[in-house]
């Protein structure tokens, strides 16, 4: 990082800081960053830097993680999964503890070695519990295919895969919402292209940019937001990224996403019903879809004291919740948002920031 560079833009935000401004990363990456280069102690403290629904684990939902321990129960499946998935409790507990108590719940590290997996354990039935973003969404699909062309019979799918548009829709229709201005997650647009986020700034006037992950992209990034928010550019939108985003994006990713899946509404962990907000097989790879597979009953959701809903949609920050640090911590995690290692609270608890 150019230390030169990186104190002349904190200087400048700083100075353009006159007045509270509420800025919105939505990408488990930035979040990382932004707490492990201590920018919030770095900037005025009229720059808000607020963290959204980024993290995958984060926002999915108890009754996901409920129907796949009931497969297991029900079906005697094999459950693959990413290790953060294992520790997220639904309303009948965890993976972890369905695996303590014998079942077999395996994590894999890609969803590519789901093929090794299923040819070498053709006797076993194997659940792949997929989730993420548009990012995770291309070799899904490609695992799917390569299962489809391959005549693999053994392996299924339960789809999360949310779609970061519809969230940030409903974050930005909020009346009370205090976003200023957005910084983009930088590995969705290398997917989908930076004009898959135009709409920030066209439809609600919020100024936005498309980040990297370096010091320096994000604070060019948060010195950008701050400029046109100054200014009163509502409708600025600029990709900073262009070393990797491209406008339309990667067109065999995309192509692949086209081929599997289809856009369904979606369920986000306590924050509800949105829609077209999740990606599901098409009817093309039904046969690969677990919930139609692996019938279970579905179960109904009870109310928590936890504050992962404020917290993904920034009206929070960790420090506010009353369980952080206390009833709540990596130890003992109360909620998504402390398990998973993109989640908003366990990064804040992990450099104890001042937030």
């Amino acid at each position: 990082m150019d230390k030169g560079l990186a104190r002349y833009l904190i200087n400048e935000i700083n100075l353009m800081a006159t007045e509270e401004i509420k800025i919105m990363e939505v990408c488990g990456t930035h979040t990382q960053m932004i707490s492990k280069l201590g920018l919030r102690s770095l900037l005025a403290p009229k720059i808000k830097l607020l963290s959204g629904p980024g993290c995958p684990v984060c926002v999915t939902d108890e009754r996901y993680i409920d129907r796949a321990i009931e497969m297991i129960k029900k079906y005697d499946v094999t459950i693959a999964t990413f290790g953060d998935m294992i520790r997220v409790g639904g309303m009948e507990g965890s993976l972890l503890e369905a695996k303590g108590k014998g079942r077999d719940v395996r994590i894999i590290y890609s969803p590519l070695d789901l093929i090794k997996m299923a040819e070498e354990n053709r006797d076993r039935n194997i659940v792949f519990l997929g989730i993420g973003f548009e990012t995770t969404a291309p070799v899904i699909a490609l695992t799917i295919k390569t299962a489809a062309e391959r005549g693999i019979e053994n392996l299924f799918c339960l789809t999360a895969i949310k779609l970061m548009p519809p969230i940030l829709d409903y974050i930005l229709k909020q009346p009370s919402h205090n976003v200023g201005g957005l910084i983009c997650p930088g590995h969705v647009a290398t997917i989908k292209g930076s004009d898959y986020f135009r709409f920030i700034g066209v439809d609600y006037c919020i100024p936005a940019a498309v980040c990297g992950f370096e010091a320096s992209d994000i604070l060019i990034g948060i010195h950008y937001l701050v400029k046109q928010i100054r200014q009163n550019k509502k409708a600025a939108f600029k990709n900073l990224y262009r070393r990797y985003v491209r406008s339309q994006g990667n067109p065999i990713a995309n192509q692949l996403i086209e081929d599997v899946f289809k856009v369904s509404c979606g369920v986000w962990r306590g924050i509800g019903r949105v829609e077209n907000s999740t990606l599901d097989l098409n009817e093309k790879y039904a046969r690969f879809d677990a919930k139609q597979v692996f019938a279970v009953e579905e179960k109904s959701i009870k109310s928590t004291s936890c504050e992962c809903k404020d917290i993904l949609l920034g009206n929070r920050t960790p420090k506010e919740c009353k369980l952080f640090a206390q009833l709540c911590n990596p130890v003992k995690p109360y909620g998504p948002c402390m398990i998973s290692s993109e989640g908003a609270c366990a990064i804040a608890y992990r450099y104890r920031e001042e937030i």
